[in-house]
């Protein structure tokens, strides 16, 4: 499976709950869609790091890298990629 397909399956299993994974488009800002809150957030990287086995600094908590399953399939390729 892909980070891309395993990002997005934690995501519509335990942070999105409008039953509609076709509303969950990959460019699709989690913030500004109320997709994910701040708390979201949060769970989203505690299942970053455990899944994929990476380290997320607090430099790196900003939406170019954390705003959309695009940016976060990326940042976790990178993140991975480095270590």
């Amino acid at each position: 499976m892909s980070i891309e397909q395993q990002i997005r399956d934690y995501i519509l299993a335990n942070l999105f709950f409008s039953g509609d994974s076709a509303a969950l488009a990959s460019d699709d800002s989690f913030l500004d869609k109320g997709i994910l809150d701040s708390t979201g957030i949060l769970e989203l990287i505690f299942f970053l790091e455990q899944q994929f086995q990476i380290k997320i600094q607090d430099q790196e908590l900003i939406p170019e890298n954390l705003d959309s399953l695009n940016k976060v399939t990326r940042f976790v390729q990178k993140k991975k990629a480095e270590g």
